[in-house]
């Protein structure tokens, strides 16, 4: 439908015409074509107007369906990793994303903020009417690139550097968080750390008790700081993963660390119930982020997600929805839920 023409819409005359463009444009960027047509194009009749909703929505499903597949360039990055420099860049949802009012109102704190997951849950946040606080260790390009995303989508952008391990920090993420928004009402815990060893005897006492004291510390520290701050109604979803029931040796600290997230998420959903406070967790599988070719060796990262039965891994803006209706009144007889969205790798 968008190929070597493309359909640009005349204004004057309200139809659209064909003019022939010989190029192929990405399905991403003719799909911002269109946007941008139909911002401009103010009297535009609605033969036209539905014209581009058909294309634009054919254009978002491609960008969806057509993600790449392994084999990627081989590629290492230092911890935490950047953004812009992975080989192919993620896909946030910046270009398919579409709110429909479901978090109108309401403020969020997501840790991990800056990338990845986190990068995705906040613009689709923002674009459900969401207010974000964005907490990251201190990855300053790829945070102010997300606060863009939740400043152009109408809503204000939190920016908390620091780092969660440490608990006064993460009393002040809440305070400043209540502060800026004068509430709290969604907590995300997504921040992790992680690190491949080909031998247990590698693996040392440090390394050990930083991937807990991120994983797993920190999330108990938040929730503590948040709980009593969060009305009725309030929601907390954590990141596990599929490593909580299929752990890859080679990252067994962060595969017990993500065991550990959805016993707490399970119990603190409990604990939380009679005060109408939901806790959900979901469990990705293989997520092209940065920190995958941050902490894993460039041959790993070259067929990273291949082992899935949809043979690739998912993209961050694949995880978003699941994220806004754990945070929105669509699941509220869901708490101590686990949801997996793993590309097909089973959990049981």
């Amino acid at each position: 439908m968008y190929g070597r023409g493309r359909k640009v819409w005349n204004e004057r005359k309200h139809v659209a015409s064909l003019n022939t463009v010989w190029r192929a444009p990405k399905c991403r960027d003719a799909a911002a074509d269109l946007r941008a047509f139909r911002a401009a194009g103010t009297s535009l009749n609605l033969r036209c107007y539905g014209a581009i909703a058909e294309m634009e929505a054919t254009m978002d499903q491609r960008a969806r369906t057509e993600y790449p597949t392994p084999p990627f360039n081989p590629q290492h990055q230092d911890m935490p990793g950047k953004t812009a420099l992975m080989d192919p860049v993620p896909d946030h949802g910046e270009r398919t994303y579409r709110g429909a009012g479901r978090l109108e109102g309401r403020a969020a704190l997501i840790t991990g903020g800056d990338s990845g997951i986190g990068r995705a849950v906040a613009i689709a946040f923002a674009r459900e009417g969401a207010d974000v606080a964005i907490s990251y260790l201190n990855e300053e390009e790829d945070a102010r690139e997300t606060a863009r995303w939740v400043e152009e989508a109408g809503r204000t952008a939190l920016l908390l550097p620091g780092d969660i391990e440490d608990q006064q920090f993460c009393q002040e993420l809440v305070g400043r968080t209540i502060d800026a928004f004068g509430s709290l009402d969604i907590l995300v815990n997504n921040a992790a750390y992680q690190a491949t060893f080909d031998k247990f005897e590698d693996i040392s006492a440090d390394d050990w008790r930083k991937t807990f004291r991120t994983n797993v510390d920190a999330m108990f520290y938040l929730c503590q700081a948040a709980v009593p701050h969060m009305k009725p109604g309030s929601t907390i979803i954590n990141t596990a993963s599929i490593n909580s029931t299929d752990p890859s040796p080679g990252l067994l600290a962060y595969a017990t660390t993500k065991g550990a997230i959805a016993n707490f998420t399970a119990g603190l959903a409990g604990m939380l119930a009679d005060r109408e406070i939901r806790v959900n967790a979901v469990a990705p599988g293989p997520i092209w982020t940065p920190l995958i070719p941050s902490t894993m060796p460039a041959e790993k990262v070259t067929n990273f997600g291949k082992n899935t039965p949809l043979g690739r891994p998912g993209q961050p803006a694949e995880l978003a929805a699941t994220y806004v209706l754990l945070a929105s009144d669509e699941s509220s007889y869901t708490t101590g839920a686990l949801y997996e969205i793993t590309g097909g790798r089973p959990m049981l």
